[in-house]
């Protein structure tokens, strides 16, 4: 026997020997759970485009969670007027102010950006409750600088969220303050790098948990829930969760500062289940577009993987 056949035959044996050994290792690996491989499907997603992502997902009827970075405390942009509408809602169980109340426009209320009702003429009359369902199915800006005012500020929703145990979800600027600083910054882009006014910041956990007391009835009450699931429900803007989700009802709630900031938090509902869903990113520099499509697609994974269990 040459040499070199002495290796090659020594050299075959170790391989051998070393597939032997490894067999008995591989199969005491466990195999992935559904739940884990839907998790990683959504990692996977999120790794497909480059930001920050923090997201928060619950089934309400079997508890299954998945999370990804889900205590990351992150700029909420107008997913913050959840926790505002919320305040309004407990102020009106308290008998400050109601649900018919009537506001009139006036033109230093007027704020840019999202909404509607900056277009109407001064003088214009609706209710506190147009005003909460302005300000959730079309992020009306001026409706939230009104209701803001009406609870108290950010200070009385960051007492709300105090008294609840929601020590990271923070109501940061009004809408008259956030604006004027965004305009005299020297680009938008530096602004948010910057981060010195963010307009709200909260944790996918915990937003999570606000929509799961919607769901359950116990937000405020039974009525207040149910009246802001239905409001909810109506949200106009449908680029990202509801994107490629069917044969779900999704009451939701966007927030979004493209490309930079895109969130949106909601519950995906059909008979027999209801699952919360919460995605926050950040520290996005590339296409806007894309990134909902990201989003939409986390959705989906979640939306399937729950529909094949049910």
């Amino acid at each position: 026997m040459t040499i070199a056949k002495w290796q090659d035959g020594r050299i075959a044996g170790l391989i051998g020997g070393l597939a032997v050994l490894s067999a008995p290792l591989l199969a005491q690996q466990p195999a992935q759970t559904p739940l884990q491989r839907a998790k990683a499907a959504v990692e996977r997603t999120t790794r497909s485009v480059k930001a920050t992502w923090g997201i928060y997902v619950k089934s309400l009827e079997t508890n299954e969670e998945i999370a990804i970075d889900a205590d990351r405390q992150m700029e909420t942009m107008s997913t913050i007027k959840i926790p505002l509408m919320i305040e309004a809602f407990e102020q009106i169980k308290a008998g400050r102010f109601a649900l018919t109340d009537k506001y009139t426009l006036v033109e230093a209320d007027s704020q840019p950006g999202t909404g509607t009702i900056q277009r109407l003429d001064p003088g214009a009359v609706m209710t506190v409750k147009d005003l909460i369902t302005m300000m959730i199915i079309v992020s009306d800006n001026t409706a939230t600088e009104v209701l803001y005012r009406m609870v108290g500020g950010p200070e009385a929703v960051n007492r709300r969220m105090d008294a609840m145990g929601l020590k990271n979800t923070r109501a940061m600027n009004v809408p008259s303050r956030w604006f004027p600083s965004l305009r005299s910054a020297p680009s938008t882009e530096q602004f948010y790098r910057d981060g010195k006014y963010p307009f709200g910041l909260t944790t996918p956990r915990e937003m999570g948990r606000l929509l799961e007391m919607m769901e359950r009835g116990t937000l405020v009450d039974k009525n207040s829930s149910d009246l802001m699931l239905r409001i909810m429900r109506g949200q106009l803007y449908r680029t990202r969760i509801p994107r490629y989700v069917t044969g779900y009802t999704i009451p939701h709630k966007t927030g979004d500062f493209l490309p930079y900031v895109g969130d949106d938090v909601g519950m995906l509902e059909a008979p027999g289940r209801t699952i919360i869903i919460s995605v926050f990113t950040g520290n996005h520099f590339g296409s806007g577009d894309m990134l909902e499509h990201a989003i939409g697609l986390v959705a989906k994974e979640v939306a399937d993987y729950f529909a094949y269990r049910h």
